[in-house]
């Protein structure tokens, strides 16, 4: 079992979610308003969540017992020294519910499960030179199949859903890929989400990967998180999301923050996409160039060992191009913070950070208001953990957007 991926923030959580509503028919409203409350926080006690959210006492009570019934709070040891009732502090329970996880990467497939504080109780994974839906739905269904045995019945039945994270229209990135065009032109005729519901007995939801990634690092962050930032994930291509007013943005379309495709400054100052300069594949293809194997890239996402000037030339090419898609967002939206994280090391998350700072500082951007850089806190398996948190958002969280779901 991996460590607990959630943690409770600085900001206090009154700031960040909605009021409640003590008219009747809010039910479902005030529940997951108390949960998102109490996710954020740790822990909370019934006079805490009045407070915070306008509530009265009463409807927090029977809120909180109903939830506790339910086995989605655990209730803690009372806090006395104060005046009146002791405090009696409720936090989630990590077996109140689990979900599922898949990630369809170009170059991998991660099939994770967590409970409902965010742990992973089980990760699986499966490396590929280019995805094919046939390989794809054998490995989620052997994958389920054995992460499931490993549940007790209660356990089983209290898997809510699961999330499928994936790029939108696979089949564009054919040649990107190296693979042949008709083998990857067969995920435009299947509907994997269908294909995986059929073998599911709960619901499944689709999201854009990189919007995942974006959507994980909201709900399982660690430290303060902002309100409104802009996210930016590299795997094998670059991709990223928008969170606006605490909620992830991703449009009519579901492809709101396609910053791949974003222009930036390219080889002697002619504008491409950051996608053709950030991505992953991008070192991959110089390192092969040069005649060095570099399936280690997708393999051992954690150590890449020592790969020399390539990955130093990468590095500074992807910082200034992120710095100028940063400044090209800033004149848009005012962003508190800018978000990067990916499939890679940390020590070259962290250098690639602070080769975007620096880049930063070369651009000029008066006239605007530049968000902080910041590292992501999720790492290189927000995209499989943000496909997790979709059924979790969908079902008992408020303002985390809204995923696509199966009929």
């Amino acid at each position: 079992m991996e460590a607990e991926i959630s943690r409770s923030g600085a900001e206090p959580p009154e700031s960040r979610f909605q009021r409640g509503t003590n008219q009747s028919g809010m039910r479902d409203f005030n529940e997951r308003l108390v949960l998102s409350l109490v996710r954020r926080s740790g822990s909370l006690a019934k006079t805490d969540i009045a407070r915070m959210t306008g509530l009265s006492a009463q409807t927090v009570s029977v809120i909180m017992r109903e939830l506790e019934e339910e086995g989605l709070l655990l209730r803690g040891q009372p806090i006395r020294g104060k005046i009146g009732q002791p405090s009696v502090p409720m936090s989630l329970n990590p077996d109140g519910a689990y979900f599922l996880g898949l990630k369809i990467g170009r170059r991998s497939a991660e099939l994770v499960l967590i409970d409902f504080v965010g742990a992973v109780r089980a990760m699986l994974q499966f490396s590929y030179r280019y995805p094919t839906p046939r390989e794809t739905v054998d490995f989620v269904t052997r994958g389920m199949e054995q992460i499931r045995s490993t549940l007790t019945g209660r356990q089983d039945k209290r898997i809510s859903g699961m999330g499928i994270a994936m790029p939108f229209e696979l089949w564009n990135w054919a040649e990107t890929a190296g693979a042949p065009s008709s083998v990857m032109d067969e995920w435009r005729h299947r509907d994997i989400r269908a294909e995986i519901q059929a073998k599911c007995p709960f619901p499944v939801y689709l999201q854009n990967d990189a919007s995942s990634a974006c959507g994980a690092e909201l709900v399982f962050g660690r430290g303060t998180i902002p309100r409104d930032f802009i996210y930016f994930y590299l795997g094998a291509f670059a991709g990223g999301g928008v969170v606006l007013n605490g909620s992830l943005h991703v449009g009519p379309s579901g492809n709101a923050g396609a910053l791949g495709s974003m222009p930036v400054p390219g080889p002697e100052g002619r504008p491409t996409q950051l996608i053709d300069i950030a991505s992953i594949a991008i070192l991959e293809k110089a390192l092969n160039a040069r005649g060095i194997e570099a399936s280690h890239l997708w393999t051992s996402p954690q150590d890449w060992g020592d790969v020399g000037p390539d990955l130093d030339e990468w590095i500074a090419a992807a910082g200034t191009a992120l710095a100028y898609a940063i400044v090209a967002a800033s004149s848009v939206l005012d962003f508190e913070a800018a978000v990067i994280d990916g499939w890679m090391p940390e020590a070259v998350r962290s250098r690639l950070v602070a080769s975007v700072r620096e880049a930063l500082a070369k651009i000029d951007v008066e006239g605007l208001h530049l968000p902080e850089v910041r590292e992501g806190t999720v790492g290189r398996h927000a995209r499989a953990l943000g496909a997790a948190s979709l059924p979790l958002s969908d079902r008992f969280l408020i303002g985390t957007g809204a995923p696509m779901k199966s009929a």
